[in-house]
C-alpha cells in the first residue's frame, strides 16, 4: 500500500465490447493506450486489445485473482496517482460485478467513472441482422440468466418472464439450455415453433451462429458442443413471420421533425 495518497484518485471501469477489437469505444481505447495499471477480464476479453497497452503498463488478469486482490490492485495504483483501468468484457454494467468493486473503492475516497461498452447481446443481434424490438412482434427485451450457483428472485423465474412472449436473451446460461427451454414452454406464450438462436463468441473471428426453434435449439447447441461464451435469444424477432413498418418513417405520419405527405394515394 502506498504511503502518500494522490489528491484525486480515480479508477475507470470500461467495457471492451463483445469481442471484435474494433468495437471498443473511442473513449475506452484512449484510456487503454494511456493506462498505467489495467485489470482485465482475461477469460472473456479479446487478447488483441491488450496489444494497445503501453509497454510499461502493469497488466493483471482478473480471472486468476479474487475480489479482494482486484480491489487492492485498483486501490493502491490509484492512490499512487496512476491512471487505472478496470477493463471488462462487453459492457461493465451488465453482469459485470461492478457494484461491489465501486462501493468499496468509493468508501476509500476513490472516484469511480464508468465507460459503457457494446454488450454481447447487441453484438449477437448485429451478427444475426436482427432487430430486437420489432413492430408487430414485440417492443420489449428481457435480459436474464438461468439459476445455478447465483440465485434468481422467485418473481424472476424463467417461466414467469416467458409469459410475456417478448424477446428474451440469456447470458451465462447456454450450458443449461435444455432446462431453459423446458421452463420457457411452461410460460404459455412460447411454443415449440418459437424461433431461437444461439450465438457463440459474438463478433469474434471464430463466431458460431445456430438458429432453430424451441423444439430443436437445445439439441443443435449441445451437438455443436457449445457450453459457454454464448448468448441464447428467444422470440419471434429471431425469424419473424411478418412485422409492421415503423410509423416514424411512414409518409402519412406526422411528428416533430416532419409533416405527413399530403399527396393523394394512387389506386392500383
Amino acid at each position: 500500500m502506498t504511503e502518500e495518497k494522490a489528491s484525486n484518485p480515480i479508477v475507470y471501469f470500461a467495457g471492451s465490447g463483445p469481442g471484435d477489437p474494433d468495437l471498443i469505444t473511442v473513449k475506452a481505447k484512449k484510456l487503454l493506450l494511456e493506462a498505467d495499471t489495467i485489470v482485465y477480464s482475461g477469460s472473456l476479453l479479446n487478447p488483441k486489445l491488450l496489444e494497445c497497452a503501453k509497454k510499461n503498463a502493469s497488466l493483471y488478469d482478473a480471472s486468476l485473482i479474487d475480489r479482494e486482490k482486484i480491489y487492492e490492485i485498483l486501490r493502491d495504483a490509484s492512490w499512487a496517482g496512476q491512471l487505472v483501468m478496470r477493463l471488462h468484457d462487453g459492457d461493465p454494467n451488465i453482469y459485470g460485478a461492478t457494484k461491489e468493486q465501486v462501493d468499496k473503492l468509493q468508501a476509500d475516497g476513490i472516484t469511480c467513472k464508468m465507460i459503457p461498452g457494446v454488450t454481447s447481446l447487441l453484438g449477437a443481434a448485429a451478427s444475426l441482422n436482427m432487430e430486437l424490438t420489432l413492430p408487430g412482434n414485440t417492443q420489449t427485451i428481457i435480459i436474464t440468466r438461468a439459476e445455478l450457483r447465483t440465485p434468481v428472485p422467485e418473481k424472476e423465474k424463467i417461466s414467469q418472464l416467458a409469459s410475456h412472449g417478448s424477446t428474451m436473451a440469456f447470458y451465462l446460461s447456454v450450458h443449461l439450455i435444455k432446462e431453459i427451454v423446458r421452463q420457457l414452454l411452461q410460460g404459455g406464450a412460447y411454443t415449440n415453433d418459437t424461433p431461437a438462436a444461439v450465438v457463440y463468441k459474438a463478433t469474434w473471428e471464430d463466431e458460431v451462429i445456430i438458429t432453430g426453434n424451441l423444439a430443436d435449439i437445445a439439441y443443435k447447441t449441445q451437438n455443436a458442443r457449445i457450453t459457454k461464451t454464448a448468448l441464447f435469444i428467444v422470440g419471434n424477432v429471431v425469424k419473424p413471420r411478418g412485422y409492421q413498418f415503423s410509423k416514424v418513417y411512414d409518409p402519412d405520419f406526422s411528428h416533430g421533425y416532419r409533416r405527413a405527405s399530403m399527396e393523394p394515394k394512387l389506386d392500383h
